[in-house]
């Protein structure tokens, strides 16, 4: 390709470079765990683990969640527990 070919490359003319927009920065969640000095999560404790959960069952992210990546390990394996058990429903509902 030739230079300047109408292709987004460095010589496309009538080009204009864009603004960037600022970059969003919100104040990171306290972790709801160590907050509440729960030091393990508890597989058999649904009502929490609802929360974690989104409609479609998915576990959501740590970001999301607000909780560190110390507890989000812990979360991963309560949710998988008490989905096996039938405490929790592997599909939304």
């Amino acid at each position: 390709m030739k230079p300047g070919s109408g292709f987004g490359g460095p010589k496309a003319k009538g080009k204009f470079k864009r603004t960037k927009r600022p970059k969003r920065v919100e104040a990171p969640k306290a972790c709801r765990f160590t907050k509440d000095k729960i030091f393990e999560v508890d597989y058999r404790d649904v009502a929490t683990l609802q929360r974690l959960v989104s409609a479609q069952g998915k576990i959501q992210s740590r970001k999301r969640n607000g909780v560190s990546s110390f507890y989000q390990r812990q979360v991963q394996t309560a949710v998988k527990r008490a989905r096996f058990l039938g405490l929790l429903p592997y599909v939304g509902e």
